[in-house]
């Protein structure tokens, strides 16, 4: 403020130039009249062309005034939330400072302010005026570097390299502009600056209408950006909708996919979009397979599981055919390649995994272990976190793990679960890797016993329904059934449930609640929607949340109920306490104890819904 002061008193003791007071108001209303990118926090005018010129012309003090003032009429465009009398004064100050000491710069290589003379050749004139740029352009955007990062508690280099390292270019070519009007107006400075009186107008209009098409052509890219987002979320929910998990997954790997990559410190910005479009579309493959392998309760077998590998590459050809500006095929297509180089598609170790892969892997893994999915509940937290940890330097990168885990303790402040074994089964975002084929048991009923049992169970069937039904196959067929609870789930169609119609054997209190099971979910559900068994499954699927913790149940055996040709009436379901208590010989014993009971259930639901209209009517 002592340079703008000094400047005003040495403008005040001379002659005022009508010339200077010209430019004086060229660069205010070039100032007010400027012009901002829309969507972008980028603004220009060309002021400075009147701000150089009259520091050149007219010298120091009038460069220092006219940019004071260029200053102040930007700082009044300001938005008022951001206005502060520091800010004002800093504004009008710092600008004013700077092309004073450019102009002062300039003169010292000149005979006088705005007139070259004698030796002064074209190469001599470039170089005052590269000073004149140089001094302007360390001044300027030094200053509010050190201001910003004084604000933002930062360093001072860091915030000229991100902000103005590049602004050299607009400095000099305002020197430039300025120039040019000093050389035009050195002969005849009130005609040659009255010609310069349309230049702002003409260029604001011009830039103006260049902006409004820019306008338009972004308002237009925003509408395919909103609906390439909106196609990428649709492909998602196609793929939970498969895959029988809700939206909500791929929302929450989303999210903590970029805290923890952000985390490990990826800072790269096309990195980072592409992790948040492959943590949505990463399992887009799974609409290539078969639902009954991406949905099977229990373990795949070894021809199933090859089947289910494909799901990452074909996912990647599937976005190949997208032109992403970021890398999102890479990431999709290794996303379940493992740390030692065992994983799948192409069997790519350490960092040659991209970084992307390796952070969804992890945290896809962690986000499917807390989830219920078809083929076992959701794990507590902890439990989930010890997988992770046992997986550690095998399957995940251990830097990665290392700061999940620290995400994971910032949330819970708890301390780090210690690395536990692995599970029997392979808990990941897949249905379980493939396993033994089940053996029929030791003294496993004979083809022959069986035809027998059958038709022992059709004779008793016959002359029973309702609540009878569960106890009289559990009567036909107890001499050859583990210690186990049979119940018998007939649909309601109308609800759209999974209703406990009877039961019998060795009943464990979990199942007393009666709870109906939605068609579709759990276990049973599932059973009732695809039409197809499940042998060994984890019990506890078919129960409430609140029992689960509580239940000794541990397998399961379920078939469908049909009659005739159309969806299945109900579900036929044993569940015991060992864990893979039954075997493929039970498991025809139920399919024929279901097609038997098929005939009285049908009639009993019919009877049950004619009872129900009656008392409705």
């Amino acid at each position: 403020m002592l340079v703008v002061t000094w400047s005003i008193v040495s403008i005040a003791g001379d002659p005022i130039e009508y010339g200077w007071l010209l430019l004086l108001v060229l660069a205010a209303a070039s100032g007010w009249a400027t012009l901002r990118i829309p969507g972008m926090p980028i603004s220009f005018s060309i002021s400075d062309l009147f701000t150089v010129a009259s520091a050149m012309l007219f010298g120091p003090a009038a460069g220092a005034l006219t940019a004071g003032l260029d200053g102040l009429v930007l700082s009044l465009r300001m938005a008022v939330t951001r206005r502060s009398a520091a800010r004002l004064a800093f504004n009008v100050s710092a600008p004013a400072l700077a092309n004073f000491a450019a102009a002062h710069a300039f003169a010292a290589l000149a005979t006088e302010p705005g007139h070259v003379d004698g030796p002064l050749t074209a190469i001599r004139l470039l170089g005052s005026l590269g000073v004149f740029a140089a001094v302007a352009y360390v001044l300027n955007t030094g200053l509010v570097a050190i201001a910003v990062a004084l604000d933002q508690r930062t360093g001072v280099a860091d915030v000229w390299r991100r902000h103005f390292s590049g602004l050299w270019v607009n400095h000099l070519g305002g020197a430039f502009g300025g120039m040019l009007l000093m050389l035009l107006g050195r002969a005849h400075t009130v005609d040659v600056a009255l010609l310069f009186v349309p230049l702002p107008v003409i260029l604001y209009m011009a830039f103006r209408h260049a902006v409004g098409r820019a306008e338009d052509q972004i308002g237009h890219l925003g509408k395919l950006n909103r609906v390439y987002v909106a196609a990428i979320e649709a492909l998602a929910q196609a793929v939970d909708a498969k895959d029988q998990v809700t939206h909500g997954h791929v929302r929450r790997v989303q999210t903590r996919a970029l805290e923890l990559a952000r985390a490990l410190g990826v800072d790269d910005e096309a990195e980072l979009q592409a992790i948040k479009a492959a943590a949505l579309l990463h399992d887009i493959g799974k609409l290539a397979i078969p639902e009954h392998i991406l949905n099977k309760p229990g373990r795949l077998t070894a021809a199933e599981y090859e089947v289910m590998k494909r799901h990452a590459p074909i996912g990647a050809e599937i976005l190949s055919v997208i032109d992403f500006p970021y890398p999102v095929v890479p990431i999709v297509r290794h996303h379940h390649e493992n740390w030692d180089g065992s994983g799948y598609p192409d069997g790519l170790a350490g960092d040659a995994i991209p970084i992307g892969a390796r952070i969804l892997a992890v945290v896809d893994c962690f986000d499917a272990l807390t989830s219920d999915r078809p083929y076992r509940p959701r794990l507590r937290d902890e439990e989930a976190l010890a997988i992770l940890a046992s997986r550690k330097e095998s399957m995940y990168d251990p830097r990665v793990v290392d700061a999940f885990f620290a995400l994971q303790l910032a949330e819970r402040n708890t301390e780090a679960p210690q690395p536990a074994p692995p599970p029997a089964r392979e808990e990941d975002d897949t249905p379980a890797a493939p396993g033994p084929h089940h053996e029929q048991r030791p003294g496993a009923v004979p083809d022959a016993r069986l035809l027998a049992a059958f038709s022992r169970l059709g004779a008793v069937l016959a002359r029973t329904s309702g609540p009878q039904l569960a106890a009289a196959v559990w009567s036909a067929a107890q001499g050859w059934l583990p210690p186990a609870a049979l119940v018998v789930y007939a649909v309601d169609e109308e609800r759209g449930v999974l209703t406990p119609l009877a039961t019998g054997g060795a009943f464990d209190p979990a199942l007393e609640t009666g709870d109906e099971i939605p068609v579709g979910e759990r276990l049973s559900g599932w059973v009732a929607a695809t039409g197809q068994s499940v042998l060994n499954s984890d019990a506890r699927l078919d129960l409430a949340e609140a029992t689960r913790a509580t239940s000794s149940l541990r397998s399961a055996v379920a078939v469908p109920i049909f009659d005739g040709d159309g969806p299945a009436i109900g579900v036929l379901a044993l569940y015991a306490r060992d864990t893979d208590a039954f075997d493929d010989a039970l498991r025809s014993l139920l399919d024929a104890a279901a097609d038997a009971i098929a005939s009285p259930l049908a009639t009993a639901l019919r009877e049950s819904a004619r009872r129900a209209r009656l008392k409705v009517s």
